[in-house]
């Protein structure tokens, strides 16, 4: 469900010319927030038609998570996490809650609670999103962090447009109806 990219302030100059540059990466431990230049990207994935919608967000609280699940999804959605805290008022909100276990010594990626072979409990389909935006933002040799929900939309867009249909090749290539 969230995905942090550490994304500073490229293209605005640092305030104190004195002050040495950061470490590359940043290499912090932990969950990151808008304030210290790794803003989360949140995301969900229909898993009956493959859509997916992404938001960029201040933090990954409880209230923010919560907040935007209930945006995203449909009153009574099953909706599969892994176990952090942000998620557990989940089904307070009218939505069916499962979760996999990442903690270290524990983990599981999959499960299957009901028996029939099939392990439908799990979220690698967002794991494998969060790989394939990180791999759509590298071209791009950093983005600052006020302007990434600009990039998540381009690449939401993207991801959800299934086919290119002629009338979208169009607009895109700016050609009037006469050209073709």
């Amino acid at each position: 469900m969230k995905c942090f990219k550490t994304r500073g302030k490229k293209g605005i100059r640092h305030p104190d010319p004195d002050d040495p540059p950061r470490r590359r990466a940043k290499k912090q431990r932990g969950h990151g927030n808008f304030d210290n230049d790794r803003p989360p990207v949140v995301g969900v994935v229909s898993r009956e038609s493959g859509e997916v919608a992404l938001s960029v967000v201040e933090r990954t609280d409880q209230k923010t998570l919560t907040q935007f699940v209930r945006s995203s999804t449909e009153e009574g959605a099953m909706v599969y996490t892994d176990e952090w805290k942000g998620y557990n008022k989940l089904t307070q909100n009218n939505r069916a809650h499962a979760t996999v276990n990442h903690t270290p010594g524990q983990r599981e990626w999959a499960r299957d609670d009901d028996g029939d072979g099939i392990r439908e409990v799990h979220d690698n389909t967002l794991e494998g999103l969060w790989a394939a935006l990180r791999t759509f933002l590298r071209p791009f040799r950093g983005v600052s962090k006020h302007y990434l929900n600009q990039y998540v939309a381009i690449f939401q867009w993207a991801y959800n447009l299934k086919e290119a249909l002629t009338d979208t090749l169009r607009i895109m290539l700016r050609l009037t109806s006469e050209a073709s």
